[in-house]
């Protein structure tokens, strides 16, 4: 389940409604999907996609987007902590990021247009489109388990390009 902080009145909100109403005034998507059939623990890239086709082609078809992959990173994965520091810095992307949680869990900092700062931690069944050139970071803490689909209109235009404001070190654990 999504839930979001507000960090400027120490604010969580756990109403997936209210989340969304907050999120899409600001141009950030949030939805719930669900699987069209159960997914094994260690089910391989091809199945997960295939369990979330009927939500992933139709948005895939209307937007234009073009590849989707799975990522799964854990506390096993080589390199995490150069991982998560590469994602823990505010940058943009000249794309949309695209994530959808199909396990696990990871918290989305915005720095919106206000200099406000909302953090969003997604679940299981979160979809979240981050729109290009939108003010973000990424958390794997605590856990350091995310099993997600991505999604691309060009692998290219996810290249993070780092803001240097450093507004990410003022929340970052």
């Amino acid at each position: 389940m999504a839930k979001l902080f507000i960090p400027s009145s120490n604010e969580t909100i756990t109403d997936f409604s209210k989340i969304k109403t907050i999120l899409n005034n600001h141009g950030i998507m949030i939805e719930k999907w669900e699987a069209n059939s159960p997914l094994a623990d260690d089910a391989d890239q091809e199945t997960i996609l295939a369990a979330y086709a009927h939500e992933l082609k139709p948005f895939m078809e209307k937007t234009g987007f073009k590849t989707a992959d799975v990522i799964n990173v854990t506390p096993k994965t080589e390199n995490l902590m150069a991982i998560r520091e590469k994602f823990m810095k505010e940058h943009r992307h000249s794309d949309d990021e695209i994530r959808f949680f199909v396990d696990g869990e990871g918290i989305f900092w915005f720095h919106l247009d206000n200099e406000e700062v909302l953090a969003v931690t997604c679940n299981a069944g979160d979809f979240m489109s981050v729109p290009k050139n939108f003010r973000h970071w990424f958390d794997l803490h605590p856990n350091y388990f995310v099993k997600a689909i991505r999604i691309f209109s060009n692998i290219e235009g996810w290249v993070p390009h780092y803001t240097n404001s450093n507004v990410d070190q003022k929340y970052n654990p």
